[in-house]
């Protein structure tokens, strides 16, 4: 668009150039808001300056994400191409599975976003975990119920279900990334503390392991309404405890954790 006929439009209008730009060629709203500048207008102005900001925000993104590719790279470069990432969730609730994922990655992977699941919203999780499905090389899930849980110890639950989703991936990686614990395994393993959040593997692994149990968990909702699995996921909440106190424990509680172990002596 000729600079002349910046001015012509109105902000509104502008402002949907620029979104519609950024979208599809960033290299192209770059050039776009470029052009803004020369407008005057401090609607215009404040456009260019929010763009500026978005992406010196995904410069940033960027960044940080070649950064906890180090690992993943260190290991390639190795000669060990099928790096595993593994995480687990669901250690803390009071009721349901714990679930854990494993994830390897192809090498030109580039989802930046793809961080420690913690760190992400809901609406963004859900929004990488198929895009981490589609592009990845493999994925395993492992998932220990609450009974086992209750047999083995919180712990040793979640080795099982890390175990579990290394042996689902269906091929054999020469290098495992595990978030703060060690396996029984032959594997090269690498043992990272907070680990989702240092390595793009074990962050896609802790978004795939959160969205999987999620999912189970609002799946159990329908068969034990009333305790807000569809939105605490088991965690004690108090819409949870409330539940308990009006229904009782289900068989998805965990009877080794408390207050469900005093609720069983009452």
């Amino acid at each position: 668009m000729a600079k002349e006929n910046i001015t012509q439009l109105s902000i509104a209008e502008l402002k949907k150039r620029l979104a519609q730009l950024e979208q599809n060629s960033l290299t192209q709203a770059a050039d776009f808001a470029n052009e803004l500048a020369t407008d005057q207008r401090r609607g215009v102005q404040q456009l260019v300056h929010s763009f500026q900001k978005r992406q010196t925000k995904v410069a940033q993104a960027q960044a940080d994400f070649v950064r906890r590719l180090g690992f993943e790279k260190e290991a390639w470069a190795q000669g060990r191409p099928l790096v595993a990432g593994i995480d687990e969730v669901g250690r803390g609730p009071l009721a349901g599975p714990v679930v854990a994922a494993a994830v390897i990655l192809p090498h030109d992977f580039n989802l930046y976003e793809v961080n420690d699941s913690k760190q992400l919203s809901l609406k963004k999780r859900e929004h990488l975990a198929p895009l981490i499905l589609e592009q990845a090389v493999a994925v395993g899930i492992g998932v220990v119920d609450n009974q086992t849980i209750d047999t083995i110890n919180i712990y040793e639950a979640a080795r099982q279900a890390m175990s579990s989703a290394v042996n689902d991936l269906g091929l054999l990686p020469d290098q495992l990334l595990i978030d703060a614990m060690e396996l029984d395994t032959k594997i090269s393993q690498k043992k990272l503390i907070k680990g989702d959040a240092r390595s793009v593997s074990i962050g896609a692994a802790s978004i795939i392991a959160k969205t999987t149990r999620d999912q189970l968990m609002a799946d159990y909702a329908k068969d034990y309404p009333g305790y807000g699995f569809e939105k605490n996921a088991g965690y004690g909440t108090k819409e949870h405890l409330f539940g308990i106190e009006q229904f009782g424990i289900t068989p998805l509680h965990r009877r080794s954790f408390e207050p469900i172990k005093s609720y069983l002596k009452n």
